[in-house]
């Protein structure tokens, strides 16, 4: 019999220890303390489930499944009309929506596809082709098509830009990857580039300068606006999670 098991009585009072504290921290409705205490199983599971697993994840798990249709249901919806009408936009959607969804060599071949005639030195095409490329590690074919795209103005602060430094790192030209960096410092912007050269620093062992880049993007963070802060929010946190982890190293 389990309820004879004194480790099962424990593991029960413990639970609805938790299960009450988190109650009352959280404010819930107090009718969820009888519940608790007077069905202690399966009030401890209800409240789990409800209070617990259903305000913190199910939204989230939720939102993931939903994506999963949506993202299937746009794809097929954008083949039919690739399949009716072959234009070069469409083309693009259809390519974009196979990367974002993680299709990265159906999109591959689909831009490839698409750099013909007046399309081959297209700047978005070249530019979502780097990303593909990146994703799937093809260093080496980055450098081409980026060099059609470095004069271009909006290049010079473009993720693809961050792309091309990282694929000359990876094909063994840290010197020129360490240029293409440098070129992206601007103080109080280009955050994304800024950290990815601290981390370029780092990987070469640089971790002095390293310090430096994170530590001025973090000190510069709060003289932002607002919009500013949010759009750049999760390179401030990984520079600060890099500095966290390079004083627990010392």
């Amino acid at each position: 019999m389990p309820f004879a098991n004194p480790w099962f009585y424990y593991l029960t009072i413990g639970l609805q220890a938790l299960c009450a504290i988190h109650c009352m921290r959280s404010g819930t409705q107090q009718k969820w303390i009888w519940i608790i205490v007077f069905l202690p199983i399966v009030g401890c599971i209800a409240y789990i489930f409800t209070e617990i697993i259903t305000r913190r994840q199910m939204g989230s798990v939720q939102e993931g499944v939903g994506a999963v249709f949506n993202s299937v249901g746009r794809i097929k919806r954008l083949e039919d009309n690739l399949r009716f009408t072959d234009t070069f936009n469409n083309r693009m959607a259809l390519a974009d929506a196979y990367l974002g969804s993680g299709q990265t060599d159906k999109a591959i071949a689909l831009y490839e596809n698409s750099m013909t005639g007046a399309f081959t030195e297209n700047e978005y095409l070249l530019t979502r082709l780097i990303t593909a490329y990146y994703k799937v590690k093809r260093f080496d074919d980055i450098l081409p098509l980026a060099r059609k795209l470095y004069k271009s103005v909006p290049f010079a602060r473009s993720r693809a830009h961050i792309l091309y430094a990282l694929a000359l790192e990876n094909t063994g030209r840290s010197d020129l990857a360490e240029k293409e960096f440098d070129t992206m410092k601007a103080r109080f912007s280009n955050f994304e580039a800024r950290y990815q050269y601290g981390m370029f620093l780092r990987r070469a062992g640089r971790d002095g300068e390293a310090k430096t880049v994170f530590g001025t993007m973090l000190e510069e963070a709060p003289h932002l606006s607002g919009r500013e802060r949010r759009y750049s929010r999760e390179w401030f946190v990984y520079a600060k999670d890099e500095l966290t982890k390079m004083k627990s190293a010392v």
